[in-house]
């Protein structure tokens, strides 16, 4: 059996390695780029090439004899500008080296107008900064595949949850009191529906679209049904996993928005926050019928799961950082 090599841009990232791991796993030779002097932060089993993303004749040396490249590089929330530059690299390594890119979509293109349920054929309108961006990059990426014949797989997910590596908005807001009892919910309506993505299963998702990509088109947009939930859903299972450690429920409130527009004037990143907040005000789920028939069962940890394993992990994490003070 031939073995296939994957080049995952942004393996030191959580997304990254979450992916690097899984690639791993299933046997895959996996190439990791990180920055100089960021190895120790790969997984094991994952050859590092220590290189900036901004170094495009690094990157596309890197990608030499590659079969897929794993787009996972995610700017800051106040440095989108190097968000097209960036893809002018990745498209430069696939040409030279023909290698699939795979590259994990959002929802950002759909704007505040978008509908309850969105598909890969849902048209994208975008309302904010965030979401012309996305959307000139998967435009540029079509360009790229009709014009110079590289290969495109976008998987677009929701909000990430799970895997291993520096913080997401879950832990780094949610639940960013849960060692104190308190969990932050980002609105007071409980009852509307958002798209979640636990990073363990999306990476498998991402694993499962690469070992067929012979036989999708060349340009494949695909969406990841993972947890379309509401937050009382949502905050049951996390509830659930707190008790079944013998602990009281998590008392809950809602993120205090209005402090965020008195700071946004002297914080960038604030500012970009309260953009996106529409995300949690507009209901929707991500859906896409045609996804079993490409890869069989889409990976779907149970919600009460997959809210265990982050929990836990978290208490964990909030425990050693206490011992060490």
């Amino acid at each position: 059996m031939t073995t296939k090599t994957i080049l995952v841009l942004g393996a030191a990232g959580r997304l990254g390695r979450t992916v690097a791991m899984a690639f791993r796993d299933a046997g895959w030779i996996v190439r990791g780029l990180v920055r100089p002097g960021a190895q120790s932060r790969l997984p094991a089993g994952v050859e590092a090439v220590g290189a900036d993303a901004g170094d495009r004749a690094a990157v596309v040396a890197a990608a030499a004899g590659v079969d897929v490249i794993f787009h996972g590089l995610n700017p800051a929330y106040t440095n989108w500008d190097s968000v097209l530059p960036t893809a002018e690299t990745v498209i430069a390594a696939a040409k030279s080296s023909g290698a699939t890119v795979v590259f994990p979509g959002n929802v950002y293109a759909f704007g505040a107008g978008m509908p309850a349920q969105l598909t890969p054929q849902t048209p994208e309108a975008p309302t904010t900064s965030k979401g012309r961006v996305r959307q000139a990059l998967e435009a540029r990426f079509r360009q790229a595949c009709e014009q110079d014949g590289v290969r495109f797989i976008i998987v677009r997910a929701g909000d990430f949850f799970g895997g291993d590596g520096p913080g997401t908005w879950f832990d780094l807001v949610i639940l960013k009191n849960i060692a104190k009892g308190s969990v932050s919910w980002p609105t007071d309506n409980l009852q509307r529906v958002h798209a979640w993505a636990f990073l363990p299963d999306l990476a498998q998702t991402f694993l499962r679209v690469a070992e067929r990509r012979g036989s999708l088109p060349a340009w494949a947009v695909v969406h990841f049904e993972g947890h379309n939930v509401s937050g009382r859903e949502f905050l049951d299972a996390i509830n659930a996993a707190v008790v079944a450690r013998g602990q009281q429920p998590l008392r809950h409130s809602t993120i205090p928005w209005w402090s965020y527009r008195l700071v946004s004037p002297l914080l960038p990143v604030v500012k970009a926050i309260l953009e996106m907040r529409y995300l949690w005000e507009v209901p929707h789920a991500l859906v896409d019928d045609a996804l079993p028939g490409i890869i069989g069962a889409v990976p779907r940890t149970p919600l009460n799961e997959a809210a265990r394993v982050v929990v836990d992990a978290l208490i964990a994490s909030s425990s050693a950082a206490r011992r060490t003070r």
